[in-house]
């Protein structure tokens, strides 16, 4: 079986039981006709395999890090500066994104996200071949893939919004949750696409790695221009009451009068200061692992050789379970989901503290992966739509989603300044400092989930 085959099965067999199981576990029925449900999944999957590959071509840079270091083409303490300004600059564009997608729909915000982000790992693909064959200095280098990638963050940044924004109207606030779950599973996906693919595509040379996303996200921004569409309306079906914050609101609220209503709830402030903790616990696993690994001599461990499949692996599995026990158990409330997996993220912060020297280390971080992934899914893919409502989903999801990215952009900075390098960083224990710093993150979000265990969103009117 070639290489490629055994490393993509496991992820089609678990997508395989997972569906099975979907299929076989008590329905939400609200009266949607067959063919409603048909044209519905027709939306959100091409939707959200662009959400996904979208991830490729934003966690391809992350992904050969260590190669590019051992290249002298840019360093591990670059890198973590370079991605703590793009992180900082996808926050941010948020709260332009957010507003413009509320205006212009989630379709037309969503091909802007794929577009613009082909053309800019086009870019970087040059930058590389450049840097490759020597025509290009050092400094050079590390400044154009600096405003590359900080454009490729901006325009990225509208496709979260812009996957919530589209959902939204599609979906009642009943069956989100496994849509929160779906949610998890393609940033999995997008996850495998990334770090996975471009380890094969970097054989071929650095600009390969940029190369093979550009053109994939061309291709989606075909394939969603043809399927997606906005509302039920937009494809020839009756729009309904979805029962979430903006149920009964007629018409649009001013931008400013959205922002008032949104922090006016104490749940959202809530949730945004979870999901800063989240953004830190997240990324500081995915973005610091593979470069650990690979200076203390773990990479030839099963978990450094099949990172992004079992990333992938953890993600749908954390993903699916979080929908699940939060219709399923929990009556759509969110609260009491994330407050069990910031406990494991905690349990998992403590283990990969102890088992730094170990490789128990890496199935720690792969157990804290399951663990945020399906935070993220049940917060910034699912409760921006409940608290938001889906007239207010771009302004609410790019809200919470930018204080994801502060949170990401915060550990990049914190990392760049405080991991071990040169001869210092062949020694585990050494970067006890990574693990440290996440325990009290993971103890602090797990108090705030606690906060929120009975939230459910104000209706604006009796409505469904």
């Amino acid at each position: 079986m070639p290489a490629w085959l055994k490393t993509l099965a496991p992820i089609f067999l678990l997508l395989v039981a997972v569906g099975v199981v979907m299929w076989r576990m008590p329905k939400v029925e609200l009266g949607h006709s067959a063919a409603f449900k048909r044209r519905r999944v027709m939306n959100w999957l091409p939707l959200g395999l662009t959400y996904a590959f979208l991830y490729f071509g934003r966690y391809n840079l992350s992904a050969i890090v260590s190669e590019l270091d051992k290249a002298g083409v840019l360093t591990k303490t670059q890198f973590n500066e370079l991605d703590g300004i793009g992180a900082w600059v996808y926050g941010v564009a948020f709260l332009i994104n957010g507003p413009l997608t509320d205006k212009w729909g989630g379709r037309r915000t969503i091909l802007i996200a794929a577009g613009a982000s082909a053309v800019c790992n086009a870019g970087m693909a040059l930058v590389m071949a450049r840097a490759t064959h020597g025509t290009m200095a050092g400094p050079e280098v590390q400044r154009a893939l600096l405003y590359l990638n900080a454009t490729n963050m901006y325009f990225q940044s509208f496709g979260a919004v812009s996957i919530v924004k589209v959902n939204a109207p599609w979906f009642h606030v009943r069956e989100r949750g496994v849509l929160g779950g779906l949610f998890g599973v393609l940033i999995s996906l997008g996850l495998y696409f990334a770090y996975d693919w471009t380890l094969v595509l970097v054989k071929f040379g650095f600009q390969a790695a940029f190369w093979g996303p550009s053109v994939v996200l061309a291709v989606c921004v075909v394939v969603a221009w043809k399927f997606v569409r906005d509302t039920p309306s937009d494809a020839g079906f009756e729009d309904f009451d979805t029962g979430d914050a903006t149920s009964g609101q007629v018409g649009t609220m001013r931008i400013r009068d959205v922002v008032r209503k949104m922090f006016s709830q104490r749940v959202i402030w809530l949730i945004v200061a979870i999901e800063f903790c989240s953004g830190f616990l997240r990324q500081a696993v995915m973005k610091q692992y593979r470069p650990f690994a690979k200076a203390v001599g773990m990479d030839g461990t099963f978990v450094y050789k099949n990172w992004g499949m079992l990333l992938c692996v953890a993600g749908i599995l954390g993903g699916v379970l979080a929908g699940f026990i939060s219709d399923q158990l929990f009556g759509s409330r969110r609260g009491p989901v994330a407050s069990v997996l910031y406990g494991g993220l905690l349990v998992g912060c403590v283990g990969a503290f102890f088992g730094i020297a170990s490789p128990v280390l890496g199935w720690c971080v792969i157990f804290m992966s399951l663990c945020v992934i399906g935070v993220h899914g049940m917060l910034s893919g699912t409760a921006s739509m409940d608290f938001g409502g889906s007239k207010n989903a771009g302004v609410v999801t790019g809200v919470i989603d930018g204080f994801v990215y502060l949170g990401t952009g915060t550990q990049a900075f914190y990392y760049a300044r405080h991991l071990p390098s040169g001869a210092a960083e062949k020694v585990a224990e050494n970067w006890a400092v990574w693990p440290r710093a996440m325990i009290p993150i993971a103890l602090l979000g797990l108090g705030l989930c606690t906060m929120i265990w009975n939230a459910r969103p104000a209706r604006t009117s009796a409505g469904h």
